[in-house]
C-alpha cells in the first residue's frame, strides 16, 4: 500500500509540474501578446490623431476656398494645394555596387521597413477570420490601400532569435511557392551586420501564367534594443552600370521593403514581427485571374502565416509536443511534404530549363488539356524524375494539366471531399498503371492489364501540423480487410498524399491535394511523381460582399465555365442571391505519368482523357457542394406546375395504391406546396418510346439530393 501511494503521489506531482509549466507558458504568451496589443493600440491612436488633424485641415482649406470663390477664380489652385498628394513610389537611381553603395541602400531599406513594422507608413487592418489569443499564431493584418499587396504578423515563438532568423532566411524550406533562392554575393558591415545580394524565383499558382523572379538586397543587423532585424528590398534593374539579367518565361516583380524584427523575450523565446510587401506586376495577368496577384489576403496566407506556422511547428517539435507516426523523424516527413509540393509546382509550371516542352497536336489546335513532356531532366529536376529508368530507354515523364473557374464553391470543402471520397473521381485502371511504373513492371496501357486495384481506400495518417491545416498521409488501395502498420510490407498499392488548406474559416486560403504513388519500401529517397489539385479563391482588394457580382459572373461565362453562369448572373442582379455568387476560385488539375518512347502517343491520349474525366467529376462534385444548391427555394408557380403536381399525386396513387399526402390536399395550390416541402425526394421524369428518361421536375428534397 505504501508503494502504491508513493507512485500515486509521484504521478500527481508530475502532473502538477506539467500543468504549472503549461500555465507559465500560457502566461508568457499572454504577457507578450498584451505587449503587442498595447503597441498596436498606441499606433492606432497616433493614426487616428493624424487622420483627425488631416480632416480638420482639409475642412479649413475647403472653407477658405469657398469663401473666396466669388472674388478669386484661382480657388481651384487653393483646394489642390491643400490636398495631400499620394507619395509616388521612390525610383532609386542606379547605385554603386561597392559595399558602401550597398550599405546606403541597406540603411534606407531598414528605415522604411521599420516604419511599416512599427510605424504608420502602411494602413493595416486585421485580417478576417484571424482571432488573436494564446493559442493563435499571432496578430495578422493586411493592407488594401498600399501599393501592391502587403501583410504583417506579430507573434511569439519558443525559439531563440538566431534560430528564428536562420529558419526565416531559408525561404525555400517553408515557402512552397519559392523555387530557388541564391545568394549571389555577401559583404560584412562595420556594425557586425551582413549585406547579401539575392536572386529568387517563385512558381506561378496555375497554368498559363508566368512565374515571378526577384533581384533583392538583404540586410541583417542588430538594433540598439538588442532586436535582430532582417530586412530586404528589390534592387533596381541597373546596378553599377550593369543590367540585372532577365530570365525567359519569368516576370520581374518587385519586393518593397519587407523583413523581420526578432526581439528576445523574457523567460525564453522570441517576439516576431513580419512584414511582406510586394508588387507582383498584375498587369501581365488576364483580368479574371488578376486577383491572384492583387489580394493581400492570399499573400498573408501563402507567405506571412506560413512563416509563423513553420516557426511554431519547429518550436513544438523541439519541445517534444508533436508526435509523428511510423517512426519517422520530423525532418524526413517535412522532406516528403516539400518534395510533393515542389514536384506538383514543377509539373504545373513546366519550366524549359527543367526539360519540359509542350506537346502540340497534329493540326496545331488548342486543347482544353495541355500535355507537357520531359525526356531530359536537368540538374534542377527533382529526385523523382531522375529515379525513373524510363529516361535511359528514350522515355520520360508526361504531364496532363488543365484549369477551370469554379463558382460559389469553398476551396477547403471541395478538397476535403476529394480527399475523403477518392472513388468519386479516380480510375482504378490508372492507379494500376501508376503502380506498374513505381514497381518497375512492364508498361502497359490501362485496359490491357489482367487486374487492377479496387476503388476503396484506407487513409493511414503520418503527420499533421499543429493547427491541422496540413496532413501527410499514406493511402492504401486494395479493398480488402483493415490497414495496420505492417501493411506497408505487403504488395498493395500505396499513395503518399499531402492535403493542405482544409480550414474553411481561413480567408483567402489555398487548398491543395497532392498525391504520388510510392513503393511499399517507403524509403526516404523513394521516387515520386506528384499529381493532384489546387484551388485558390479569387478575391481582389476591390471585392466586397455583393459587389461586382454581375461583372464576376460575366467574366466566368465569357470563359465558358458553364451555361448556368449567365443565368445565375441575371438572377443575382440586385438581389440577395448575388451574395454567394461573388465567391470564385480557380481549380488547377495536373497528373504526371511515366512512359516509354514507343508508347508516348498512347499515354498522352490516355492522360488527356483521364484529366477530362477527372475535371468532369470535379465539376459534378462542385455543383453538389455549392451552398446555393442547399439554400431554400420557393416552389414554382403557374398553372403548369399545379397541373404537374396533380398528375404526380394521381400517378403515385395509381401505381402504389396509397395517397402521397394524407387527406384531401388537391384543392388549389396546396398540393404544390405539400409536394414541394415533402421530406422525401420526389423526382418526375417523362419517358418516351426508345428514348432515355427526361427529368422534368423535382421538389426541394430532390434538388438537394
Amino acid at each position: 500500500n505504501q508503494i502504491k501511494v508513493w507512485f500515486q503521489n509521484r504521478r500527481c506531482r508530475e502532473k502538477q509540474r506539467k500543468e504549472a509549466s503549461r500555465l507559465q507558458t500560457v502566461n508568457r504568451k499572454l504577457t507578450a501578446m498584451n505587449k503587442l496589443l498595447m503597441e498596436e493600440n498606441d499606433r492606432l491612436q497616433k493614426q487616428v490623431s493624424q487622420l483627425v488633424y488631416e480632416n480638420g485641415y482639409m475642412r479649413q482649406q475647403l472653407h477658405n476656398a469657398a469663401s473666396v470663390a466669388g472674388a478669386d477664380t484661382s480657388c481651384e489652385s487653393v483646394v489642390t494645394s491643400g490636398q495631400h498628394q499620394p507619395n509616388p513610389t521612390p525610383q532609386h537611381p542606379p547605385r554603386d555596387a561597392s559595399p558602401a553603395g550597398l550599405l546606403s541602400i541597406a540603411e534606407e531599406t531598414l528605415t522604411e521597413f521599420l516604419s511599416k513594422a512599427k510605424g504608420a507608413a502602411v494602413d493595416w487592418v486585421q485580417m478576417p477570420g484571424m482571432k488573436p489569443g494564446p493559442d493563435s499564431i499571432g496578430i495578422v493584418a493586411i493592407s488594401n490601400t498600399c501599393t501592391g499587396v502587403a501583410a504583417r504578423a506579430c507573434g511569439l515563438v519558443g525559439l531563440e532569435p538566431t534560430k528564428v532568423a536562420e529558419i526565416l532566411k531559408d525561404r525555400p524550406s517553408w515557402l512552397r511557392d519559392c523555387r530557388c533562392l541564391e545568394v549571389m554575393t555577401a559583404y560584412p558591415t562595420g556594425n557586425g551586420g551582413t549585406i547579401e545580394v539575392l536572386y529568387m524565383q517563385t512558381y506561378a499558382p496555375t497554368i498559363n501564367l508566368s512565374a515571378r523572379d526577384f533581384w533583392s538586397l538583404r540586410y541583417t543587423t542588430v538594433l540598439d534594443d538588442g532586436s535582430l532585424v532582417v530586412c530586404e528590398r528589390s534592387l533596381s534593374s541597373t546596378l553599377a552600370g550593369q543590367v540585372l539579367p532577365s530570365v525567359a518565361n519569368f516576370v520581374r516583380a518587385e519586393m518593397l521593403p519587407s523583413g523581420y524584427i526578432i526581439q528576445p523575450c523574457e523567460g525564453g523565446g522570441s517576439i516576431i514581427r513580419i512584414v511582406d510587401h510586394f508588387d507582383l506586376e498584375p498587369w501581365s495577368v488576364p483580368e479574371v485571374l488578376r486577383p491572384l496577384y492583387e489580394s493581400s489576403t492570399i499573400l498573408a496566407q501563402k507567405m506571412t502565416i506560413a512563416a509563423m506556422r513553420r516557426l511554431r511547428q519547429i518550436a513544438q517539435e523541439s519541445s517534444g509536443e508533436v508526435v509523428f507516426g511510423w517512426g519517422r523523424q520530423p525532418a524526413v516527413l517535412r522532406t516528403f511534404s516539400q518534395r510533393l509540393s515542389r514536384g506538383f509546382n514543377e509539373a504545373v509550371n513546366g519550366f524549359a530549363d527543367e526539360g519540359w516542352s509542350i506537346m502540340t497536336t497534329a493540326d496545331g489546335s488548342v486543347e482544353d488539356v495541355t500535355i507537357s513532356i520531359n525526356s531530359s531532366p536537368t540538374k534542377h529536376a527533382s529526385a523523382a524524375a531522375a529515379a525513373f529508368s524510363v529516361f535511359g530507354s528514350g522515355g520520360g515523364i508526361l504531364c496532363a494539366k488543365s484549369s477551370m473557374l469554379l463558382q460559389n464553391v469553398p476551396p477547403a470543402l471541395l478538397i476535403r471531399f476529394l480527399r475523403e471520397h477518392r472513388s468519386e473521381w479516380a480510375d482504378s485502371n490508372i492507379d494500376a498503371y501508376s503502380a506498374a511504373a513505381i514497381k518497375s513492371s512492364p508498361f502497359t496501357i490501362p485496359g490491357t492489364r489482367a487486374g487492377s486495384f479496387s476503388g476503396s481506400q484506407v487513409i493511414l495518417p503520418l503527420a499533421h501540423t499543429v493547427e491541422n491545416e496540413e496532413f501527410l498521409e499514406v493511402i492504401k488501395l486494395d479493398g480488402h480487410g483493415l490497414a495496420h502498420e505492417d501493411a506497408l510490407l505487403s504488395r498493395d498499392m500505396f499513395l503518399l498524399q499531402l492535403c493542405s488548406g482544409v480550414d474553411e474559416s481561413a480567408a483567402g486560403g489555398c487548398a491543395e491535394l497532392v498525391l504520388a504513388p510510392i513503393d511499399e519500401s517507403f524509403a526516404d529517397d523513394a521516387p515520386l511523381l506528384p499529381s493532384g489539385f489546387r484551388v485558390i479563391p479569387l478575391e481582389s482588394r476591390s471585392d466586397s460582399p455583393g459587389a461586382n457580382a454581375g461583372r464576376t459572373l460575366d467574366l466566368a461565362s465569357a470563359l465558358e465555365v458553364g451555361s448556368g453562369a449567365s443565368r445565375a448572373s441575371n438572377n443575382s442582379e440586385g438581389g440577395a442571391a448575388g451574395t454567394n455568387s461573388n465567391v470564385r476560385s480557380v481549380l488547377t488539375i495536373a497528373f504526371q505519368f511515366s512512359y516509354e518512347s514507343h508508347l508516348r502517343e498512347n499515354v498522352a491520349a490516355m492522360a488527356r482523357q483521364y484529366v477530362r474525366s477527372v475535371a468532369a467529376s470535379v465539376q459534378r462534385v462542385a455543383m453538389a457542394l455549392s451552398p446555393s444548391r442547399l439554400a431554400p427555394r420557393p416552389p414554382p408557380g403557374g398553372p403548369e406546375a399545379l397541373t404537374l403536381a396533380r398528375w404526380i399525386c394521381q400517378s403515385y396513387r395509381l401505381h402504389v395504391g396509397v395517397d402521397l399526402f394524407r387527406g384531401d390536399g388537391e384543392a388549389g395550390d396546396s398540393v404544390l406546396k405539400l409536394l414541394w416541402h415533402h421530406s422525401e425526394a420526389i423526382v418526375c421524369c417523362s419517358l418516351k418510346v426508345e428514348s432515355i428518361p427526361v427529368f422534368t421536375f423535382a421538389n426541394q428534397a430532390g434538388l438537394d439530393m
